[in-house]
């Protein structure tokens, strides 16, 4: 299936006394979408980010700071407003999203997009589903906010994502917050103005460590930021005040956190129109970073029938970007392990499946053929493979022989079809092991006519159910 060339409708071409500064002009856009507006293959990727988002989030749901944030909700107490997946659990609509927010990342297997180098349906969705149950909001809404909070977020991701991330700030976290905050104050039916407030609200909001990651925090942060974001645009609702330009003024988000404040390069369409088109969806359960060097080594692997015995050296040449981000080189725990190069392309040679959830359990990390072959390989630094996702990994055999794989893990699928079936099978496989085969299908139903539902309390009744591994 091919993807047609429609475009976001064009608020940047409105006269310019409606469109003064970067913010403003990024909140127009974003309230002025309508579910008219989505083409049908926007509309099917904006529900295949919900079902992947609903995949991961329910695994998500038995690690330990999961249940760690559901014990500090339930002893703070509040409204039962929203759901938290998995945990039999109602509170409120930002204790929610914060939840179901760090839960969706806790795997390390959400979604991914380069315009804002980070992961937006882990901050847009949590707190698009807490709003949306609590003021009954219907599917469709519900899909043109998210749609409309994701393209916002890649907007300003395209003007600063790259510096903040260099300049060591997770923009899952920071961009995160902003695209939350739009998503929200969409699905609120806030005007151009008051979408800027949310937006300056939510700046000022905005933060979340590089440094944290392989910790809890990581996950914390997408959390934050859809719980931030949700709290940004209910307060501008309420008539709270912010700086109508913070992306862009002296000493704004971006002249603080990095970034150029350029309403061209903002508003510039993406290739096919939107940017929800460059969607990547993880099929490893490891940091994006380490996928493309996977691919390579898992192709070496099947090609030359590699096994570890008759490997004597790895190289794996990345881009430098990669030294902040995924090149733990003795990760000590599972969560240190999707962030490390070494100990991925060493699961991908000994044959591991890098999809699994249990070859990250920390036990896994000091299995004794990967451990051992993980000391072989080493990880250089190259120009030649610019950003997070072009890696090349170069196996020097026992027998003197040196194979090379290149491989890019940037592209996005032409395929929504085969990809919505691929989608499927993962859904499944994390899932069923803690709702059931039945319950899993009736929630992929759900979500391909959630287009169709007048309200999600269908959704929120299946995402209730406690799951088979949290019994608290």
């Amino acid at each position: 299936m091919s993807t047609p060339a429609a475009t976001a409708p064009d608020v940047a071409t409105a006269p310019a006394a409606l469109v003064p500064g970067l913010t403003r002009a990024l909140a127009a856009r974003c309230a002025a979408l309508r579910y008219t507006d989505l083409p049908p293959p926007v509309r099917l990727l904006a529900r295949q980010c919900l079902l992947d988002w609903i995949g991961v989030a329910l695994a998500g749901a038995c690690e330990p700071l999961v249940h760690m944030l559901a014990e500090e909700a339930r002893e703070q107490g509040g409204h039962a407003q929203a759901t938290v997946i998995g945990h039999a659990l109602a509170t409120s609509s930002r204790q929610a999203a914060l939840i179901n927010g760090a839960a969706s990342h806790a795997l390390d297997y959400d979604d991914v997009n380069m315009a804002c180098t980070g992961h937006p349906s882990v901050a847009l969705i949590p707190a698009l589903l807490a709003l949306a149950e609590t003021r009954g909001a219907s599917g469709r809404d519900f899909l043109t906010a998210f749609v409309a909070g994701y393209e916002t977020m890649c907007r300003i991701g395209r003007t600063s994502g790259d510096a903040q991330y260099a300049r060591g700030f997770h923009t899952t976290a920071t961009l995160g917050t902003l695209g939350s905050a739009a998503a929200c104050a969409h699905l609120l039916g806030l005007d151009a103005d008051d979408t800027a407030t949310a937006l300056g609200i939510a700046s000022t909001m905005a933060a979340g460590l590089k440094s944290m990651f392989g910790t809890m925090c990581k996950p914390l942060h997408a959390g934050r930021a859809s719980a931030d974001g949700l709290h940004a645009a209910l307060l501008a609702a309420r008539g709270f005040t912010s700086r109508p330009d913070a992306l862009e003024c002296p000493q704004g988000l971006i002249a603080t956190h990095g970034g150029t404040p350029s309403l061209d390069i903002a508003l510039a369409a993406p290739a096919g129109g939107w940017h929800l088109h460059h969607n990547l969806f993880k099929f490893h359960a490891a940091c994006y970073g380490t996928h493309a060097a996977i691919e390579a080594a898992r192709q070496l692997r099947t090609q030359h029938q590699l096994t570890p015995a008759n490997i004597a050296h790895v190289q794996v040449r990345v881009g430098a970007s990669s030294e902040g981000v995924c090149n733990i080189p003795e990760p000590r725990t599972g969560l240190e392990a999707k962030f490390s190069l070494r100990h991925t392309v060493a699961m991908a040679l000994a044959g591991v499946d890098t999809a699994g959830l249990d070859a990250y359990a920390d036990e896994a990390v000091g299995q004794p053929e990967v451990a051992a072959l993980r000391q072989r390989i080493t990880v250089e630094l190259v120009p030649e493979c610019p950003g997070l996702t072009l890696s090349e990994v170069i196996v020097h055999t026992a027998n003197d022989a040196t194979l090379r794989q290149q491989h890019d893990s940037g592209r996005p699928t032409s395929d929504l079809q085969a990809q919505q079936q691929r989608l499927e099978e993962k859904f499944h496989r994390l899932v069923d092991p803690v709702f059931g085969a039945a319950q899993s299908a009736r929630l992929i139903t759900l979500v391909a006519q959630l287009d169709e539902l007048s309200d999600l309390s269908p959704l929120a009744g299946m995402l209730a159910t406690p799951a088979s591994c949290c019994a608290d």
